[in-house]
């Protein structure tokens, strides 16, 4: 059964989420996004994902970093996000009982 407050903070985390989306899309309405802006837009979502996956790849162990850079290969071909997660997970589940 989920506690209230995990529940809670799923909830508030959704929320805030949504919130900084629509507050981006409001501030940005009147403006046309193109040249070195349009590029730091672009570039800011995949280093935000680093910045929070990082610190656990380095940190954790020999497994999940060796799946972080499979998983790293499989995005920079730019194959389907839904087979990357994928390849993500089956490639740190085999490297846990692989590698000591």
């Amino acid at each position: 059964m989920i506690h209230t407050a995990t529940l809670l903070a799923i909830i508030g985390m959704a929320l805030a989420t949504y919130a900084t989306r629509l507050s981006g899309f409001y501030l940005l309405s009147g403006i046309t996004i193109r040249g070195r802006l349009k590029v730091a837009l672009d570039a800011l979502p995949p280093a935000i994902l680093m910045a929070v996956i990082a610190p656990t790849v380095l940190t954790t162990g020999k497994a999940e970093t060796l799946a972080a850079a499979i998983t790293a290969v499989a995005a920079f071909f730019r194959l389907p996000l839904a087979l990357t997660i994928v390849i993500g997970v089956a490639s740190v589940v085999a490297l846990r009982h692989l590698v000591p």
